[in-house]
């Protein structure tokens, strides 16, 4: 009977052990789905915060697909820049024409087309740009285009140079955005040699203002040149419309 009862403790003692680590197994499982579940929701927060981010700051390099790339290759195209297919793929030709695109215009050379460089170009890739925003981009891109060109020229001549711009924006000769005439390779001096980068003073922002709101001293100009400069014999045969300071404007 001794045994017998020994028999019977040692398996209640087993049952209880059996019980405890069931209990013990139990809140493992519940921890374990704890941690999964947070570690989850983590990682839809990271991967919502990421998808927005580049949403906003949408950018295009080596290995990119779509519409924007597309749009780069079309305006580098357009430009002179890029020689290959506009199939919106962004291969080694697109980055090439990125990268000259960027090194002509005083851009950080590193072959993808980010929010400055897709600035430049004129593309607008953020889903809360407006067009108010676009116009202030336009408005100091022109003044800078002035700056650079027309500084110490008389108003009116300052004025003259936002005009050819959009001149040649509304010609079917040229590119259709006033990034793409200004940043047009071989178009305007101060792009060669950089002085687009400089910051334009009030005088240039406000010509670039007037240009904007339709006064046109050049009476539909799309070239002008500085008689006194000029090598090349080919602006010469173009019809003058007026002269300014030191340029003559002429279609």
């Amino acid at each position: 009977m001794f045994w017998l009862r020994n028999l019977n403790n040692f398996k209640e003692k087993e049952n209880k052990v059996r019980v405890k680590k069931n209990n013990f197994n139990k809140k493992g499982i519940k921890i374990s789905l704890g941690i999964f579940v947070i570690i989850l929701l983590f990682s839809i927060t990271i991967f919502i915060y990421f998808t927005n981010n580049n949403e906003v700051d949408a950018l295009s390099k080596y290995g990119s697909r779509g519409d924007e790339v597309r749009q780069i290759q079309e305006k580098l195209k357009r430009w002179g820049y890029y020689n290959g297919n506009v199939d919106g793929i962004f291969g080694s030709q697109t980055l090439e024409a990125v990268k000259y695109f960027q090194r002509k215009n005083g851009l950080t050379v590193d072959g993808i087309a980010g929010p400055t460089t897709l600035k430049a170009m004129g593309i607008y890739s953020s889903s809360s740009s407006s067009s108010s925003s676009s116009n202030s981009s336009d408005l100091n891109l022109l003044s800078r285009i002035i700056y650079g060109e027309a500084r110490g020229e008389p108003y009116a001549g300052q004025v003259a140079v936002g005009a050819v711009v959009l001149n040649r924006v509304k010609s079917s000769s040229f590119p259709n955005t006033i990034s793409g005439v200004i940043y047009q390779s071989g178009a305007f001096d101060a792009v060669r040699d950089g002085q687009i980068n400089l910051t334009p003073n009030s005088t240039a922002k406000k010509a670039a203002q007037d240009a904007l709101n339709g006064w046109d001293p050049t009476y539909g100009a799309i070239y002008y040149f500085n008689p006194s400069t000029a090598t090349n014999k080919w602006i010469w045969s173009r019809p003058m419309t007026v002269t300014i300071g030191r340029h003559r404007f002429c279609k």
